[in-house]
């Protein structure tokens, strides 16, 4: 890999989208132009974005920039997980089996269920009244 190349990757979870672009460099890491410690304020979200650098230990080796649109912060938290894996994956084919082995590569199927007619939601119905 020189400098100028970058892996991409897509990432979705909920009715989140991210676009990762992953290029050598030491280790800047920007979510929508914003540093990812200011966009993820929460630590749980942080340890999910990092995950995937972490577990193939090369936290501080690449560049990331993220494009996340959609959802709410937990669900751009994982999508943004998702396309760091892939794009990690493009760049070094032989890190597959540690991100398989931490359920990385795997994409979060659970959605918002549709609400159905003649009922107040997915789920629930109107108040049954027997007079």
């Amino acid at each position: 890999m020189d400098e100028k190349s970058a892996y991409l990757g897509t990432g979705r979870r909920k009715s989140s989208v991210a676009r990762v672009r992953l290029s050598l460099g030491n280790g800047a890491f920007k979510v929508n132009r914003k540093d990812v410690d200011v966009y993820f304020n929460r630590e749980d979200h942080r340890l999910t974005v990092n995950a995937p650098l972490r577990v193939t230990k090369t936290l501080g080796k690449y560049d990331v920039t993220v494009r996340v649109a959609g959802g709410g912060i937990t669900g751009q938290a994982g999508a943004v997980s998702l396309g760091i894996a892939r794009a990690l994956l493009k760049a070094d084919a032989s890190l597959e089996s540690m991100l398989r082995d931490s359920d990385m590569l795997t994409r979060d199927s659970r959605m918002k269920e549709r609400k159905k007619y003649g009922r107040k939601g997915a789920r629930k119905g109107f108040q049954f009244s027997k007079r």
